[in-house]
């Protein structure tokens, strides 16, 4: 049993919690994920590892409600334990010999690219951060991207904070105005990704991409994660979940994904009507 040390709601919808898990702290590295279940009867979550603590023993997680094992796991408390949490899984970002990147999160994505960002603001590089939500209620991790980014663009959908607009448009801005950037990590949907992709193909700036699909073992048995690479099949929790974007095949990925979407809406029904029929009790 792993104890919940700290839960912090960051927005309507997302959720960070401090588990205790010396294991996986010793070892945890920016990029990599676990695999949790709440409890032991419950589905494997895979969830990136939003930031560690050596020294405490401790590993952040942020996630968004949107399913049935999310809700459970955010109606639990600090104080609360939770039944497993396996890890440090995957591959970590790589970000040695970095200079200048471009780190782009939409969304929770950016729980991800946050501690890359961190990462590579401690090795010294220069790091410029676009961030993008659909609106203010819906950001989270500003003046935490703010601390390691010498220069940070927040866009939202409506314009209600920062800038009106996609990150995908603040990106290209960047680069013409004459910023010229080692890499592009780009973190959040699939759609978003894909069309980071299709601009920086266009300067011909390496870009990384983190895919996060449907995971169950988290060892590469199950092939559950797997996604079409330069041609080739690879498995997100083993061959990644890092990959380079120019060659994921986005329009299969984002097929994939859908597959489950009228299965789970139905389980994150009957969860939340349970859940709210013990509150009531």
């Amino acid at each position: 049993m792993y104890k919940i040390l700290t839960k912090k709601i960051l927005n309507p919808t997302v959720t960070m919690m401090e588990i205790e898990a010396p294991f996986v702290a010793a070892k945890a590295q920016a990029g990599q994920f676990i695999i949790l279940r709440v409890d032991e009867e419950g589905e494997r979550i895979p969830l990136t590892i939003a930031g560690y603590d050596r020294a405490a023993g401790s590993v952040k997680i942020i996630f968004q409600i949107v399913g049935a094992s999310t809700a459970l796991l955010g109606a639990k408390e600090a104080g609360d334990y939770i039944a497993d949490f396996a890890g440090p899984l995957g591959r970590p970002t790589k970000t040695e010999g970095l200079r200048k990147v471009a780190v782009v999160g939409g969304g929770v994505g950016c729980a991800i690219a946050l501690p890359v960002a961190q990462k590579l603001f401690e090795q010294g590089c220069t790091v410029h951060s676009v961030i993008g939500f659909r609106n203010r209620d819906l950001v989270i991790l500003e003046d935490e991207f703010a601390a390691a980014s010498e220069k940070l663009v927040l866009m939202t959908d409506d314009g209600s904070a920062g800038r009106q607009g996609l990150v995908t448009q603040a990106l290209r801005e960047l680069i013409e105005s004459g910023e010229e950037y080692d890499e592009v990590i780009a973190i959040g949907p699939l759609v978003m990704m894909k069309f980071v992709v299709a601009v920086t193909k266009e300067f011909g700036i390496k870009t990384t991409v983190s895919m996060n699909p449907v995971m169950i073992d988290g060892t590469g048995m199950c092939g559950g994660c797997r996604l079409t690479v330069g041609g080739k099949v690879k498995f997100a929790c083993v061959d990644g979940p890092d990959f380079d974007g120019f060659e994921v095949d986005f329009d299969e990925a984002m097929e994939r994904a859908s597959i489950y979407s009228d299965f789970e809406h139905h389980r994150y029904e009957d969860t939340c009507n349970l859940l709210n029929k013990e509150g009531a009790q």
